[in-house]
């Protein structure tokens, strides 16, 4: 999909970040092993990991970027840690349990 900017389009893509009515804690952590055992398929799949494809017109990307395939697997892998660490720290605050120093 390409980002035109429109303030609907925007809002329809940030929509699938959010749970609705049906789902359950089960559902999402269902949807999140299928996603994470399909990008590990792709990963083992990948022959090249210096291949570069362009990526899609949206307002977070510079125009006419490309990333690497390692560069995309770097991403996820500093996003899904990066989060992690957000979980962490709300779960430090309401039980008052460390788990690093």
């Amino acid at each position: 999909m390409e980002f035109t900017g429109d303030p609907a389009q925007l809002a329809a893509h940030a929509s699938q970040f959010r749970m609705v009515a049906g789902d359950t804690a089960a559902s999402v952590l269902e949807d999140y092993e299928r996603v994470a055992q399909r990008t590990d398929d792709v990963i083992r799949a990948t022959a090249d990991f210096d291949a570069s494809h362009p990526l899609p017109a949206a307002p977070w990307f510079e125009p006419g970027a490309e990333w690497t395939v390692r560069r995309v697997f770097l991403h996820l892998i500093a996003e899904t840690s990066q989060h992690a660490g957000h979980a962490d720290i709300i779960r430090e605050t309401i039980d008052g349990a460390r788990t690093m120093g």
